[in-house]
């Protein structure tokens, strides 16, 4: 212990000395120190408890095994039946069944849950997020069973938790909030008269609800009606309570929330974090700090979060959303009771560790922070990697990860709960990981994330890193002007992929046929004979033709004009640095870095991921390219008398029989997949000829659900 605060008298002596020298290699080092210094301070504690039962599953439960590791505490897994051979049973100590996949028999049964504490022994019960972190009747049994809930106690859960009464208690408290009614909307008929008290827009959204589920904007009735009818029948298959309530839906608003600590007398807020990049309500990208926020904004934001939590007695970590306008007004949303998704941000940018601070308080400690203590250490950003498809509306994919290897580097974590030959299926969430960036300003954090996503692969299941890629490259979001319509605003006809520049465009050909050259190279004998070769490089419905010259260490690429003297432009140089076969190519182009994957290869050219997006480059000799002009041209099936299903999932309701009559937009079907409910409308008029699924049946993507009549 003595070397121990040797040690760290020096380091701090370094630390003075390099501020002055180097700013940045003093922010690296203090990042690296604040949380070695903070593992091995831990060492020295006794453990608050000995042993913990995570009731959750995947990343956060991962998450979670992680910090009560370094705190000495033995953990305990459960999992659903589908979930026996998942990455949380593999980390944890002992690990429990609690019954099949469905989450209502296994991850939400609070008997089930009870009796695996039972049976290991556990003192305390950390509930991750969703589930049953906000489940005041699941807090109350562990109470009855002297059993520590690694959050708040059951009366802040349900005051906070309850999005009604948590209205109620921020009024009293002196929390600005949204006009809209306080208090639960029973049917239909009052949901209308209120919505047309309020005004249009409005939302509805689940009162026990969270995670973008059992929520819905309504712009008339019609839109109400199939909102409020749709988020009820979400919130009660995903939280099991369908309670509802309406709010005035701030239009261009940005979703901006403050992470809070308390011990149930003191509490502290943590800076802000931005979580304006939505999909179907539920965050995509975040980062703190906010680019908006000013300090003086960010205190009173901070001052109300925490005098919300004293006055419900606040125990644990929690979070306090706001909807912010740009002239940084802010309205209470809901508080969250629990540890929210894209917590690591917090903990990059404060050097924290919130859930070893959730598990000491649970504990009876202290808060160990003052709000003094809590300052900005750069910039972060969060990228959630979903299992889902950006070109076909993000709907959720399944399948198994036949290819995943993930990136690292300075500045760079995953949180994540899948491993290579995992599975994501129909019955949870389709999150593969949280990818978090640090740099010294946004700019660096930015930069980072590009490069993580450029060099994360992933095989076997669709994904949305194109999509997240793409957004890295987009002007309006570099400039920091977010609200929580960026994605329909800025992708108005939905995510086509990446638009390439001409440059782009360029650059990538010739990185395409370098790549070909070196192939070549490597499947002869006769290194002399491939040291040069001229190509028809086909991309993006353009065909190049260019010539390769191989210098050494680089390839020299000239593109050939289509004037009458077909002079040649200046050549395009390619770094020789692909291992001919890996899975990726980091190398440079034109003195410009870049990072490319191989997707697949193919018989005359590549599939390739670069920026993100996934592009077939043909690269074929003059002679074969005009032998492909005789090929015959596949055409697609004709599919316009069909209602398909765009998702794997499982059908809640057929609204049709064969016989009837449709009109274009009517309702055919609903199908669900990880909870979320997928209304199916008809596309043009015409008359149902056959039925071929009935509700409860299990579909797969593009499967053929109702045929029409021609």
């Amino acid at each position: 212990k003595i070397g121990f605060v040797l040690l760290r008298g020096n380091m701090s002596r370094l630390l003075s000395y390099l501020t002055q020298r180097s700013p940045q290699a003093s922010a690296v080092l203090r990042l690296t120190l604040s949380r070695s210094f903070s593992t091995a301070a831990a060492s020295h504690k006794k453990p608050p408890f000995e042993k913990i039962l995570i009731a959750n599953r995947g990343e956060i439960a991962c998450r979670v095994i992680r910090t009560a590791k370094r705190m000495g505490i033995k953990t305990v897994a459960v999992y659903s039946e589908a979930d026996s051979h998942a990455m949380h049973v593999r980390d944890a100590d002992e690990a429990v069944c609690v019954g099949p996949a469905p989450t209502s028999q296994s991850y939400l049964n609070v008997d089930k849950i009870m009796e695996a504490i039972k049976l290991t022994g556990a003192q305390a019960v950390h509930p991750g997020y969703g589930f049953l972190s906000e489940n005041a009747r699941f807090v109350k049994e562990l109470e009855k069973a002297n059993v520590a809930f690694i959050g708040p106690g059951s009366y802040a859960m349900h005051a906070m938790g309850d999005k009604i009464e948590s209205k109620k208690i921020a009024k009293e408290a002196g929390v600005n909030i949204i006009p809209g009614f306080l208090g639960e909307v029973e049917d239909m008929t009052e949901v209308i008269k209120i919505a047309h008290e309020i005004g249009y827009p409005v939302m509805v959204k689940a009162s026990a609800g969270g995670g973008g589920k059992g929520i819905r904007i309504a712009w008339n009735d019609e839109e109400l009606k199939i909102g409020f009818r749709l988020s009820k029948q979400e919130a009660k298959s995903s939280f099991g309570d369908d309670r509802m309530l309406i709010e005035k839906y701030i239009d261009d608003g940005r979703h901006i929330e403050i992470q809070v600590l308390a011990d149930g007398t003191n509490a502290v807020y943590f800076p802000e974090r931005e979580c304006s990049i939505q999909r179907r309500n539920q965050k995509v990208i975040e980062e703190a700090p906010s680019p908006l926020l000013d300090d003086k904004t960010r205190r009173a934001m901070g001052e109300q979060a925490t005098s919300l939590c004293k006055a419900v007695g606040y125990k644990s970590a929690g979070t306090v959303e706001f909807i912010v306008d740009n002239n940084k007004n802010f309205y209470f949303l809901e508080m969250n009771t629990r540890l929210q998704v894209e917590h690591p941000i917090t903990e990059y940018i404060t050097n924290t560790d919130l859930v070893e601070h959730m598990i000491r308080i649970a504990a009876g400690e202290k808060l160990a922070l003052q709000q003094k203590d809590i300052k900005i250490h750069g910039w972060a950003f969060e990228s959630r990697v979903y299992a889902e498809d950006p070109f076909r509306d993000f709907l959720p994919s399944i399948g198994r990860l036949t290819r995943y290897q993930r990136p690292s580097g300075e500045g760079v974590r995953i949180d994540g709960g899948v491993f290579e030959g995992g599975e994501i299926s129909i019955y949870y969430d389709p999150l593969i990981s949280k990818l978090i960036t640090w740099g010294e300003d946004r700019a660096e954090a930015v930069d980072r994330m590009r490069g993580a996503l450029d060099r994360y692969v992933i095989k076997g299941v669709n994904h949305n890193v194109p999509f997240l890629r793409a957004v890295m490259e987009n002007q309006r979001f570099l400039d920091g002007r977010l609200t929580t319509k960026f994605i329909p605003e800025e992708f108005p006809e939905g995510f086509q992929g990446f638009q390439f520049s001409e440059i782009q465009s360029r650059n990538l050909v010739a990185i395409a046929a370098s790549m070909k050259v070196m192939e070549m190279q490597h499947n002869h004998y006769n290194y002399d004979a491939c040291t040069s070769a001229e190509f028809v490089v086909s991309f993006a419905g353009r065909d190049y033709n260019v010539s390769v010259y191989d210098e050494g260490s680089d390839c020299f690429v000239y593109f050939e004009h289509e004037g009458a003297d077909k002079e040649k432009d200046k050549a395009v140089i390619v770094s020789k640095d692909w291992n001919v076969g890996a899975t990726t190519f980091e190398g440079v182009v034109d003195e410009v870095p870049f990072i490319l994957q191989m997707s697949q290869r193919m018989s005359h050219g590549f599939k390739l991921q670069y920026l993100g997006s996934q592009v077939e480059v043909l690269v074929r000799t003059p002679r074969q390219f005009e032998l492909t002009k005789h090929m015959p041209v596949k055409t697609a099936k004709d599919m316009t008398n069909a209602l398909t299903s765009p998702m794997p999932g499982s059908v809640v309701s057929v609204s049709v029989k064969p016989g009837d009559k449709i009109v274009i937009g009517q309702e055919l079907a609903v199908v669900e997949a990880m909870k979320m409910q997928n209304v199916l409308r008809a596309s043009h008029d015409c008359t149902v000829k056959e039925v071929k699924v009935k509700p409860g049946q299990s579909v797969a993507v593009d499967e053929v659900l109702i045929e029409f009549d021609k």
